[in-house]
């Protein structure tokens, strides 16, 4: 599935942190926002890092899932391309 998340933490420490975490689970495409391929299990592992990092009474962070249909009628005005699912192989 295809999620969208962006974040407001005042915080520099709390906001350095949390990018580098995101950055394991989908790819930058603006100072606060990323996108992200994962499954049902990868999504619960984001969620608990963010959980882990944020203070819940300052910081702000917004997971928005992108349906299929949703995900093919991005449109990128600018900068910037489409993340795609790569195929994986071990060899």
């Amino acid at each position: 599935m295809h999620y969208v998340v962006s974040y407001d933490i005042p915080d520099t420490k709390r906001r350095t942190a949390l990018a580098k975490a995101l950055e394991d689970f989908g790819d930058r495409v603006q100072y606060s926002v990323f996108e992200c391929l994962l499954d049902n299990h990868l999504l619960s592992q984001m969620v608990a890092r963010i959980g882990r990092i944020i203070n819940q009474d300052e910081d702000s962070v917004r997971i928005y899932t992108l349906c299929a249909k949703c995900e093919k009628a991005i449109e990128i005005i600018g900068q910037g391309e489409k993340i795609k699912r790569e195929d994986v192989y071990i060899v």
